[in-house]
């Protein structure tokens, strides 16, 4: 048996030893920019005619390397390729399929920098963002594996005399991996190789933006000894062949992360039953959150400050977590506000591959003027106090902004903006700001900030919030600490590194014998 679970430590950057370790990793990567990556099917290459390309979002003019683009011809051949490959996959023992998982984090914590690196490059991530993303990943693996040992252990019933009964838990079928670009290594491993240790096998559809490191994943993956076809990968334009995918009979399930307005579309497809479907799919959805953090008076307003600016401009506040809405009681309101606009003013925005950068690019010139049309509007529902500026030069960057003075309804308070954009709103009491706080569609996380044991224990109860955090930041969740998932159009409160997740992937067979 292993060891009991042990969360990956981050890289201590301000060792120089490191930095160079990181440096070289740089390097390494830089060589290794433009290639090329094909279609992986049934553990074969296959190239189409169909290319697309992956630039820096810090340096739009360089290619990270270019993919061919999986059509409907080729969704098809990875369904039936990894339907058949189930057939004999779903028979090996969890701790048969933990050994690969096992095996695989042991090859990226080798690595660990290396993968960090193109992070760097491809998603505009600096390096301890990057570097968290890759331990989320090892980590992810390392939980799972043990989870599916624990899982192969009998489980317990009451027992009745004359009979013999058994329940364990069996494995679906075919799933859709369709991870985000935001975490494209960790979110994107966590979602493959949960479904494939549980005996599934996957189709796995990475985001563009980042689909080379989704295609270094799956070459570790191989390399870890994965039998072929068990993941198929298949990188190609969701309006091509995301709803083929989803729309397939043989579709069992479909693990998704990304935009409300997709999740729920995957939802709906997922519903209708396809001519010669037997089951009814499954849909595991984590679909985004409008945060808040609340800060009362009479709390540490340099550690909520400290949390505010961390949450809400870490890794660009691209991060489904991050904090996009600040409520302030009004005694402390300007005391707050002072506070995180100095923060804010302290923090270095530019090119990732310099270890002093602490916010880098938006991922892409979608992304880029959508945030812009966000702080546009910003500029009528409140008072921008910090930032604003955005500027295309080498890439999409983008200024932390903090707008002032915001209603609780307006649309920056209410929609999702998913940029470097935080709004502030005053609250004259607790209970009001519990209501603001709760006043949107989502509910995936939150924090408080407060000395007050009867407030603290009213937000435990009201603040509807899958992941609720008292006096810390509300991004950071680490496997196996803080199980990850969200209410209402937050998606299924899935859970994703937490006991639970497993059993989204199977289903409970029992099995009783009378003597």
């Amino acid at each position: 048996m292993p060891v009991p679970f042990r969360n990956e430590p981050f890289t201590d950057f301000g060792a120089e030893g490191n930095q160079s370790l990181f440096k070289n990793a740089l390097r390494l990567v830089e060589s290794e920019l433009g290639k090329h990556y094909p279609l992986i099917i049934g553990g074969k290459e296959m190239e189409t005619t169909t290319k697309a390309i992956s630039i820096n979002p810090s340096q739009k003019d360089q290619v990270i390397g270019s993919l061919s683009q999986a059509g409907e011809e080729q969704a098809e051949q990875a369904i039936v390729t990894a339907q058949a490959v189930f057939e004999h996959w779903r028979y090996t023992t969890f701790t048969e399929r933990a050994r690969y998982l096992f095996k695989a984090a042991t090859l990226l914590r080798r690595r660990k920098h290396e993968f960090s690196a193109w992070m760097v490059y491809e998603a505009g991530k600096t390096w301890g963002e990057a570097d968290a993303d890759t331990a989320e990943a090892i980590d992810f693996m390392e939980f799972y594996a043990r989870e599916a040992q624990r899982l192969a252990q009998p489980q317990p019933l009451v027992h009745i005399e004359g009979e013999d009964n058994e329940l364990y838990y069996v494995p679906l079928g075919v799933g859709v991996i369709i991870p985000p670009w935001n975490f494209p290594l960790a979110i994107m491993a966590g979602m493959t190789t949960a479904a494939i240790v549980s005996g599934n096998t996957v189709v796995l559809k990475p985001a563009s933006t980042t689909s080379v490191i989704a295609a270094k994943f799956v070459q570790l993956l191989i390399e870890a000894g994965v039998p072929s076809g068990v993941v198929n990968f298949i990188p190609g334009a969701g309006s091509e062949i995301g709803d083929y995918l989803v729309d397939h009979p043989l579709t069992r399930f479909i693990s998704f992360t990304g935009s409300r307005e997709v999740g729920l579309r995957i939802n709906e497809r997922a519903a209708k039953t396809a001519p010669g479907q037997k089951w009814m799919k499954r849909v595991i959805a984590e679909m985004g959150g409008k945060d808040a953090i609340i800060v009362d008076e009479g709390s540490d307003l340099t550690a909520a400050a400290e949390a505010i600016t961390a949450s809400a401009f870490g890794f660009a506040g691209q991060k489904c977590s991050a904090c996009s809405r600040a409520i302030i009681h009004e005694s402390v309101y300007d005391e707050v506000l002072t506070k995180v606009i100095a923060l804010t003013r302290k923090l270095k925005v530019g090119s990732p591959l310099l270890p002093e950068t602490n916010v880098g690019p938006v991922i892409d010139p979608h992304a880029f003027r959508k945030i812009q049309d966000y702080i546009k509007i910003g500029r009528t529902e409140g008072e921008i106090v910090l930032g604003g500026k955005a500027e295309i030069n080498d890439g999409y960057f983008i200024e932390p902004t903090i707008i002032a003075g915001v209603s609780p309804t307006s649309r920056v308070s209410q929609e999702e903006i998913f940029g470097p954009v935080v709004a502030f709103t005053k609250a004259s009491s607790f209970q009001e700001a519990l209501r603001y706080a709760n006043n949107t569609e989502f509910g995936l996380t939150g924090a408080v900030f407060s000395r007050n044991r009867t407030h603290l224990e009213q937000a435990r109860a009201v603040f509807f919030a899958g992941n609720l955090y008292f006096n810390r930041k509300c991004t950071g969740a680490l496997v196996g600490v803080h199980p990850f998932g969200g209410f209402n159009m937050s998606g299924t409160d899935s859970k994703a590194g937490g006991r639970d997740y497993l059993l989204l992937f199977t289903q409970a067979k029992l099995v009783s014998e009378k003597y």
